[in-house]
């Protein structure tokens, strides 16, 4: 039975090119073992640590994810993007090299008989004033803009930079699992009386989660490919949260 695979925050590029290249190597040996029974892969977010399109100019490296996405591409299995805090500055570079669309927001989605509900997960939920201004701020079309003048040399070392700075200090309190005061679950405890949705998936936090919200409904992070390797898999019946192990 085909199954629909769901994989987030890689953050390749962090936090050298050797460690990057690793996991890098790790996550396409994933894809590879994976590819024979794929039906579709959702890529939830972060999967580069700073991605930034230029109009003629994309990030150097990655050259393996993409050879490896353009394969599955080329063999007719559907791959949808997803942007997060990292890497939201993407443009069309996805859909027109790769015919992989990108989404910039949640999106609700039936696959079989059940009613998935995904997207990164960054601003969701109560609380983080200060990153959802910033975020307002990345999005701004002329803020945007104005960063696409700046030489991509210095663009993506200041970027690189900023991106490395926020880590080593949200990073331990992002990993914490905060129980029912966890802002994702809050947020889906919430949106479960708009969309009543069998899984709720979600990347972001770092930390693999699997939790009920209600008898039919449950909230999945994927966690990460740093610490982790975890991932999401649907086959066709129930949605499970699994360890790649290589």
């Amino acid at each position: 039975m085909k199954k629909t695979y769901f994989i987030s925050d890689f953050h390749l590029g962090t936090p050298n090119h050797a460690a990057s290249l690793l996991r890098e190597k790790r996550i396409c040996a994933f894809l590879d073992e994976m590819k024979g029974d794929m039906e579709a892969l959702y890529l939830v977010g972060d999967i580069f640590d700073f991605w930034f399109e230029y109009k003629t100019v994309v990030p150097k490296g990655f050259v393996r994810l993409l050879g490896k996405l353009a394969e599955l591409r080329d063999a007719g299995i559907p791959v949808y993007m997803f942007t997060g805090n990292h890497d939201l500055w993407m443009k069309d570079y996805f859909e027109t090299e790769l015919s992989i669309p990108v989404y910039f927001k949640p999106i609700s989605r039936t696959i079989g008989n059940k009613l998935f509900y995904i997207g990164h997960g960054d601003g969701l939920g109560p609380g983080d004033k200060g990153f959802k201004r910033m975020k307002k701020v990345f999005q701004n079309s002329f803020a945007q803009w104005l960063f696409r003048w700046v030489h991509p040399d210095i663009g993506v070392g200041i970027a690189n930079y900023w991106s490395r700075k926020s880590r080593i200090a949200n990073g331990p309190k992002d990993e914490m699992n905060h129980g029912e005061d966890e802002w994702l679950l809050q947020y889906v405890r919430r949106k479960i009386k708009e969309v009543p949705a069998d899984y709720f998936i979600f990347g972001h936090r770092h930390l693999p989660m699997d939790v009920i919200v209600e008898g039919w409904s449950r909230y999945i992070n994927l966690g990460d490919w740093i610490n982790y390797n975890t991932y999401a898999v649907f086959d066709g019946e129930t949605c499970t949260l699994k360890t790649f192990n290589t």
